[in-house]
């Protein structure tokens, strides 16, 4: 094809997703300006364009849809953990110690960071004593597989002042020995006492890093983000949003990105006049805008730390679950109801991370007010498990529900095992809140997850995944959503909710972001672990111009 600002007419089987339902099918689109300027009859398309409108035809296995849009994920993080520990795959603890002592033998000094450690994988929690055995006298500090435990080191302990005589900070849990001495595991807010002595990279760094990541989301289809920030605390708004700014303001960020500020950037972002989903500094191709502030309410599944309702009970043999079962508030409610306020009082949105239900609950009381206040949605994030009672709640407050559903695939087991019945019942619904009306937005929540979005749309329609036991029963699937739902979800919806009438569809007036793949992967019923879970695009469009061709 030609350059973005050539007339083109793509041609073949193309999903514009008009209207509320359905693909929409049209036989033609033409693109001028980097945006979709007719869309219908292969011949009205024609007489729509000049006569020296280029043509391309789809394949006869080929279909075209808008380009993805991931409502959660840590472009930072993501394209910093190339170069940090992955335990993500480490089947036992002794597999993962022998992954540290690698990286100890490559690293003369310095930290040693990763992630993706799981207490229930190699079934009891990690040591500060486990590390010091295989990498004597250093700092190391690691992110769990759900980036809500850090398991560090000695050092990294001693360095950040954490002993028997320091108290848990609120939000967060010292794991202990029964001498009252850390053990060498921080939960929730507790991390940060580390992760505030570990030395954040440089802005450039961080742009190198982003800079080699953009291709590889492009490939998969997706040519937008919102990035809900970093995960450790940073002064100003951060050393990432800087490396944003900074490829931004020479063309070079690749694709768009809605960057998200966290509680202690607030001063900072309201000081500076920031807006959601204003431009965020020169920006000539107009792909990087401001987002949400991001606050966390509750932690997670796995950790045992998402608030709950009804507590989980003690199992012999089994990590214990802090705060007698019921989770932890790493942000209390009446805090999050003025934290959301503030913002929307200087016309920033914010999006919570509420996982279990009494989060879920006590975060649609908190945003409610706030609707309507900025540019884009208020969000809940993850809403692993609702109250009956609170499902119908977004819709009518106009609060979005932004969830993972390739959690489906890592947790079904896990949260049958520690939330009983009301995991099938009340767990990941997003069939149902989509249902009842409610906004839905698919993301991934890279690095906890892979940045592929595929498997995530088949998991929400089929509620299975291929990776399982084979007989295991499909998770809560009266809660699947229709393919079609799910398409939309990780398309029209993100694009909705970040406040861009102009992206989501393939309708004149909407950019040019287009995405060709294998029509085989439209294909109903969907099959687990079918064509849809692993969907390859061989073509992708920025802005009408070819970014990514197989």
């Amino acid at each position: 094809m030609a350059g973005p600002l050539s007339a083109t007419i793509l041609r073949g089987r193309i999903a514009t997703l008009a209207g509320e339902d359905g693909p929409a099918w049209v036989e033609a689109i033409g693109i001028e300006g980097g945006r979709v300027v007719a869309a219908g009859a292969l011949d009205d398309v024609r007489a729509a364009l000049p006569a020296s409108a280029i043509e391309t035809r789809l394949r006869e296995d080929e279909a075209a849809l808008p380009g993805l849009t991931d409502s959660h994920l840590h472009l930072a993080e993501v394209a910093l953990a190339a170069v940090r520990v992955d335990l993500a795959d480490a089947a036992t603890l002794d597999a993962g110690l022998r992954r540290v002592a690698a990286a100890a033998g490559d690293r003369a000094e310095g930290w040693i960071e990763g992630k993706g450690w799981d207490a229930d994988r190699w079934g009891r929690w990690p040591t500060a004593a486990d590390l010091e055995r295989v990498a004597p006298g250093r700092a190391v500090a690691l992110w769990a597989h759900d980036h809500h435990a850090l398991w560090v080191s000695a050092e990294a302990l001693r360095r950040a002042g954490v002993d028997r005589e320091r108290a848990d900070p609120d939000g967060g849990v010292i794991r202990r020995d029964e001498h009252g001495e850390p053990t060498g595991v921080l939960h929730e807010s507790a991390a940060r006492l580390v992760m505030s002595r570990v030395p954040r990279p440089e802005a450039a760094t961080i742009a190198r890093a982003v800079t080699e990541l953009v291709p590889q989301l492009l490939a998969l289809g997706v040519v937008a983000l919102h990035d809900p920030g970093a995960l450790s605390l940073e002064t100003g708004l951060g050393t990432a949003i800087a490396a944003y700014r900074s490829l931004a303001a020479d063309g070079r960020l690749g694709l768009r990105v809605h960057a998200c500020i966290r509680p202690e950037q607030l001063d900072t972002a309201l000081g500076e006049g920031h807006r959601s989903g204003a431009p965020l500094g020169e920006d000539p191709l107009g792909r990087l805008r401001f987002g949400w502030l991001k606050c966390f309410a509750d932690g997670t599944l796995g950790s045992r730390t998402a608030a709950l309702i009804e507590p989980l009970a003690a199992v012999p043999g089994e990590p214990l679950p802090p705060n007698d079962g019921f989770g932890v508030w790493m942000t209390e409610p009446a805090e999050l109801a003025a934290l959301a306020q503030r913002a929307a009082g200087g016309g920033i949105g914010t999006i919570i991370h509420a996982i279990g239900d009494q989060a879920v609950r006590a975060s649609l009381d908190a945003l409610a007010p706030t609707v309507g206040r900025s540019p884009v949605w208020p969000r809940l994030e993850h809403v692993q498990l609702v109250g009956a009672d609170d499902l119908g709640r977004f819709a009518a407050a106009g609060v979005a529900a932004s969830v993972q559903p390739v959690h489906v695939r890592s947790d079904a087991a896990k949260a049958r095992h520690l939330w009983g019945a009301r995991a099938e019942e009340r767990g990941y619904p997003f069939g149902a809140l989509d249902a009842s009306g409610a906004l839905v937005c698919f993301g991934t929540d890279a690095p906890v997850e892979p940045i592929d979005p595929w498997p995530g749309l088949a998991c929400a329609v089929t509620r299975a995944a291929p990776t399982w036991p084979p007989g295991t029963p499909p998770f809560g699937p009266a809660h699947a959503m229709p393919l079609w739902r799910a398409i939309r979800a990780a398309i029209c919806n993100p694009a909705r909710s970040a406040g861009e009438p102009d992206r989501g569809r393939l309708v004149p007036g909407q950019r040019a972001d287009v995405v060709v793949v294998p029509l085989e992967a439209l294909a109903e019923p969907v099959a687990v672990g079918g064509a849809l879970w692993s969907a390859r695009p061989t073509r992708v469009l920025l802005d009408g111009e070819v970014v990514f061709e197989r």
